[in-house]
This record gives C-alpha cells, structure tokens and sequence, in this order.
C-alpha cells in the first residue's frame, strides 16, 4: 500500500512539475513572442496569403517566388490605398465637423452656463457652512485641474517625442516583417517539411489540436463580439435618431466600440452625458440616455453567453458560468478572458491533456481512503 502510495505521490508531483514548467515557458513563450514579432506577423500574413498565391500558381503557372512578390506588392498597394481613402474620409468628416464647430461650440457654451445656472441656485439654497465648503472644494478642484493639464500637456509633448524616437523602430520592423512574410510564402512548402521530418508525430498532433482550438475559441470570440458590436450600434443609432441627435451615426458607433472595450462600455459615454443635461434643465433628454443605457446593457447581458457560446461551440449555461466566474476574481478583465481560457481548457481536457495527471489524483485519492480505513482498523 505505501509503496502504491508513493508511486501515486510521485505521479501528481511530476504533474505539478509539468504544469509548473508550463507557466515558465509561457512566460518565456511572451518574452520571445515580443522580440520575434515582425516575423510572427510575417509568418500569419503569409498563412493568410497562402491561398491566394496558390490560386495563381495553378492557374496562371507563375512560379511561387513570382507570386509571393506580386502578393507582396498587392498587400504593399491595399495599405497605402487603404490608408489613403481612409484619411480622405477622416479629413471630410474633419472639415464637415469644423464647419459645424462653432454651431456646436455656441449650443454647448449655453448648456454649460444653463448647467452652471441651476447649480447656483442650488447652492444658494444651502446652509452658510455648505456653501463655504462648496466654494473652497470648487477652488481645490480648479488647482488640481490646472495641474491635470499641465502633466497631461508633459505626458502629451512626451510621447510625441517617443513616437519620434520610434519611428525608425517602426520602420526597420516593417521592413523586417515584409520581407519576412515574403520568405514564408516562397518557402512555405519546404518550412512545413522541414518541420514535419524533425517534429515527433505525437507533438504534431498535439500542436495540431492546440493550433485548432486557439483558431476557434479566439476567432469565434472575436466574431461574437463585433456581432454584439453590431446589434449595441443599431439599439443606440435608433435612440439617437429618437432623440434627434446629429452625427447619430458616428457618435453611436464610438459608443459602441467603447462597449467592446475593457473597463469602459457604454455607461462611459452616456451616464456623464445624462447627468450634464439633467443639469442643463433637458431632464427628457437626460432620461432618454438612460433608458438606452439600460437597454443596451439588458441587451448585452441576455445576448451575450447565448452568442459567445456558440460562436466558440459553449453551452450558454457554462460560458455565463465563466463570465461570472471571471467577474469575481478580475472584474470585468476577468469577465472577459474567462470564456476564451475556459473554453480552450474544456478542449484541453476533450483532448485528453490532463487526463494522466487525474488519474494520478484519483488513484491517490482511493489509496489514501484505503490506508485510512486500515489504520483505523
């Protein structure tokens, strides 16, 4: 029975040994993830490339180095079209802004002295002592806002000066990853057989398995996000076009965007803009903000397991479970990568990962309730 015992013992060590050497490579896995980036993303750009260049191979008989140059070139082509029509929109959208600017500077500078109308007379209404503490309040906010502005004006100088520095960084890892994105393409056929003559056959299925579950869980979860995305920009588009205000598009697209985001969501936009106009006197307006602040979170909490789920093949039970589970212990980060690493450790455990370290648990669990029961005999 000991002898069983320790064989057990020794087993669930070895197991916390693995899982021990595990976190230190993956720790190690961030660090040579960061210095390799150009080519990983060199190395992703070519799996997506791949296809194509294929496509041309066959049917135009071009050879594959002639073809990874012309992909090269293609891609080279989209980013700076890309980034023409984009800045072409921003500088439109810009000039129709400015255009509206004063209109708009004018209607805030009222709302504001409406807004600081009504808190005057609700302070008038206060006790002496209140107001005196009102008034010295009001003059240490103003002290610590001018020295708000004046980090943030150090912080913003800064970080124009590291973007600076930077930029031949920027530069020399574009470069890198081009070129590297390149080589993979041309090369992609005798890299995979090279990898595959010199990788155990037991380490190419599970690196398989692995690469497929990451594929799925993160591509599924992203996809369900920008969904949720969707349906929270039609809900607040329609409640801005309820309560006619301009830019409703834009203004309900920013809004949803920072409801994907961590930490924010759309309490971030619309609580502070509620709270302003009910200030202002515009109470109907402010109420109509927070009954779509209410709706979209409603919305989002209903919908939000049920498409997550099956976006990343998850029962809903089980990925409200992880939400909250991950609400508890990190708040709403926590919320947040609690399903993707549940759901990739749930295809982990299909795929019989930890399947030797639970049966070393078990069996030890059972020797240890024998040799209880004997000593107790």
């Amino acid at each position: 029975m000991k002898k069983t015992l320790k064989k057990h013992l020794k087993g669930v060590f070895l197991a916390i040994l693995g899982l021990i050497t595990g976190i230190l490579c993956i720790i190690l896995g961030i660090k040579m993830f960061k210095f390799f980036l150009p080519f990983i993303i060199g190395w992703i750009l070519a799996m997506i490339a791949s296809p194509l260049v294929e496509f041309l191979e066959k049917k135009l008989k071009i050879s594959r180095k002639h073809t990874s140059m012309v992909i090269i070139i293609m891609v080279l082509g989209a980013i700076i079209g890309g980034s023409y029509l984009i800045g072409a929109k921003v500088m439109t959208e810009t000039g129709k802004f400015l255009e509206q600017a004063p209109n708009l500077y004018s209607g805030f500078s009222e709302e504001f002295q409406e807004v600081e109308h009504n808190l005057r007379s609700i302070i008038k209404e206060l006790p002496d002592n209140v107001q005196v503490s009102i008034d010295n309040t009001q003059e240490e906010l103003g002290k610590e806002i001018g020295t708000i502005i004046s980090t943030v004006s150090e912080l913003t100088v800064d970080y124009a000066g590291n973007i600076a520095k930077n930029l031949p960084n920027a530069l020399i890892s574009t470069i890198f990853t081009l070129l590297s994105s390149y080589f993979f393409i041309a090369d992609r056929n005798r890299i995979l057989e090279f990898g595959r003559k010199h990788t155990p056959k037991m380490i190419q299925d599970k690196w398989r398995m692995l690469a497929e579950s990451f594929k799925k869980v993160f591509s599924g979860y992203f996809k369900a996000q920008f969904k949720i995305m969707g349906v929270i920009w039609l809900i607040l588009f329609i409640g801005m076009l309820i309560l006619r205000v301009k830019f409703a598009i834009l203004i309900s697209f920013l809004v949803s965007f920072l409801d994907m985001l961590p930490f924010f969501g759309t309490g971030t936009a619309l609580i502070p803009w509620a709270i302003f106009k009910a200030l202002s006197g515009d109470t109907s307006f402010a109420v109509g903000l927070v009954i779509l602040y209410l709706v979209t979170q409603l919305v989002r909490r209903i919908i939000e397991p049920k498409m997550v789920g099956d976006s990343i093949g998850m029962n809903p039970l089980v990925t409200l479970i992880f939400m909250y589970t991950g609400y508890k212990i990190s708040s709403v980060l926590g919320m947040i990568l609690a399903v993707p690493i549940g759901a990739i450790v749930i295809n982990f455990y299909k795929a019989g990962v930890f399947d030797g370290m639970l049966k070393n648990i078990r069996n030890l669990f059972r020797d240890f309730v024998r040799w209880a029961r004997t000593t107790e005999e």
